[in-house]
């Protein structure tokens, strides 16, 4: 009796594994549930991991290989090299135009002009393929270069009409209107276009996955099966993507690993500038900024942006001061304009647009403690022109010298511009890119620039171009004139 216990109890008792769990932003695996990431801190993404083991390692077979090695000299790069998109702003952000199998990401709020720039590129990619000096020209195609565009989001009437809004019929741009995966991979194998926009990739769904479009697993899928398409016919692909409140790409991150870049169309919805930024590039740099000009006929690329931000009032008025951001590497001229008035509130008022609250809070603390401007009981308006947004460091002090000039009632020098950090000190620091800065204000004009102190070497600046050089702000308010009786 005894030794049949015993060899019970000796025997191996058989384990259940239980399946993992996993979140569909990051990949961070948990063999419980949880309601929010311990890696990536999501919400509602950790899920069921339904594959075969649960979290248990997978090995894959050895498969013979479709082609061998090769010595790395010997690879040829004219198939990789990029190809001109016809807009150029676009190929200053994507480093030259759209690489052969390259997945590019555009993402933007709603109504930002998405559809409408991709519409416009599609265009011109169909027409670019039939000239024969073209680098996208296909001589043994009698078509010439063919673009598939898809869209999930509006039927295919709709897309019509705004084709023909913004001039982009064109009989070599085909269209189709499909929601569903398989449908689309059967449209690229019937036409092998040579390129292909899918509008939008959170519209797109597999059957052969559950769940709605645009959920993690559906997103990963499309995304996965497209990428997957581009890199086998060498097809250059551009996923339109939507955005959450906070601006971030819609889905699961891993849609933004997948792809090989990653583009921001960012706009506000009440004026025509839009800005396109490349945050993630394989083929090229991530500081380039893309300007557009966004209107009733379409959308146009800007080579010189500058004077949507500076107005050409005939006559000179106080409380308006230029200075030179940095987009990228690209210096952009903007306007501050400010009006001080008396306040009759216990608490003045601080508004603002396209300047951050925050640092105008700042700047009149300094001004008010530093120089000796009386604003606690001033209601203070700033706002910059052309819908800019200001966010930079170095526009601290266009925006002192602004609300300077309003204050004292006194207007700024003519051909005046300003640039510089403001500390809370006082001292005006030195910001970065002074010269392209002073370059870009010297060819739109400026002929005086107030800049910080020992940031200029002596005859390194613009010709023609009077260099103030300033190591506070009560001697920056003094030297252009607006210091008033309390300093």
């Amino acid at each position: 009796m005894t030794s049949t216990t015993g060899a019970r109890r000796a025997e191996p008792r058989s384990r259940t594994v239980r399946a993992g769990f996993r979140c569909g932003e990051c990949g961070w695996t948990t063999p419980k549930w949880v309601g929010r990431c311990g890696e990536c801190q999501a919400w509602g993404s950790v899920l069921e991991d339904t594959g075969p083991g649960g979290t248990a390692p997978r090995t894959a077979t050895v498969t013979p290989t479709r082609s061998p090695a090769r010595p790395i000299a010997e690879i040829d790069v004219e198939a990789a090299r990029a190809r001109s998109t016809g807009v150029d702003e676009l190929d200053r952000v994507l480093g030259g135009g759209l690489v052969p199998g390259a997945v590019v990401l555009l993402a933007g709020e709603p109504g930002v002009g998405k559809s409408t720039l991709l519409l416009d590129v599609a265009s011109r990619a169909a027409r670019a393929g039939r000239d024969p000096l073209d680098a996208a020209f296909r001589p043994d195609s009698p078509e010439g270069r063919r673009v598939l565009y898809v869209t999930g989001e509006e039927s295919a009437g709709q897309v019509r009409l705004r084709a023909e809004r913004i001039g982009a019929l064109d009989p070599h741009l085909l269209l189709a209107a499909e929601t569903d995966l398989g449908t689309l991979l059967g449209h690229v194998e019937q036409v092998d276009p040579d390129l292909l926009v899918v509008d939008s990739v959170q519209t797109i769904a597999s059957a052969a996955i559950d769940g709605t479009a645009g959920g993690v697993s559906q997103v990963r899928e499309v995304a996965s099966a497209l990428i997957a398409v581009a890199k086998e016919r060498d097809m250059p692909v551009v996923l339109v993507g939507h955005v959450t409140k906070d601006g971030s790409v819609a889905g699961p991150r891993t849609l933004e690993h997948l792809v090989d870049v990653v583009c921001q169309f960012e706009g506000e919805r009440h004026s025509r500038l839009r800005l396109l930024r490349a945050t993630k590039n394989r083929y090229g740099p991530t500081d380039e900024v893309g300007c557009f000009d966004l209107t009733e006929t379409g959308i146009e690329g800007l080579t010189d942006p500058s004077g949507l931000f500076v107005s050409h009032a005939l006559h000179h008025v106080p409380g308006t001061c230029v200075t030179v951001t940095l987009e990228g590497r690209r210096p952009l001229a903007t306007e501050v304009q400010a009006l001080v008035a008396p306040s009759m509130l216990a608490n003045p008022r601080r508004t603002t647009s396209g300047v951050d609250a925050s640092r105008l809070a700042m700047v009149l603390a300094v001004l008010q403690r530093r120089v000796g401007a009386r604003l606690a009981d001033q209601d203070v308006y700033v706002s910059t022109v052309g819908g800019a947004r200001v966010v930079e460091p170095s526009a601290d002090l266009a925006l002192a010298l602004a609300t300077a000039s309003s204050r004292e009632n006194v207007a700024l020098p003519r051909g005046l511009v300003a640039m510089g950090e403001v500390g809370l000190a006082g001292e005006i620091r030195v910001v970065t890119g002074i010269h392209r800065r002073l370059a870009e204000a010297a060819r739109l004009g400026f002929v005086r620039a107030v800049v910080p102190a020992g940031s200029i070497d002596a005859g390194s600046g613009p010709a023609g171009m009077e260099l103030i050089e300033v190591a506070d702000l009560a001697e920056a308010v003094r030297a252009v004139g607006v210091a008033g009786d309390h300093t």
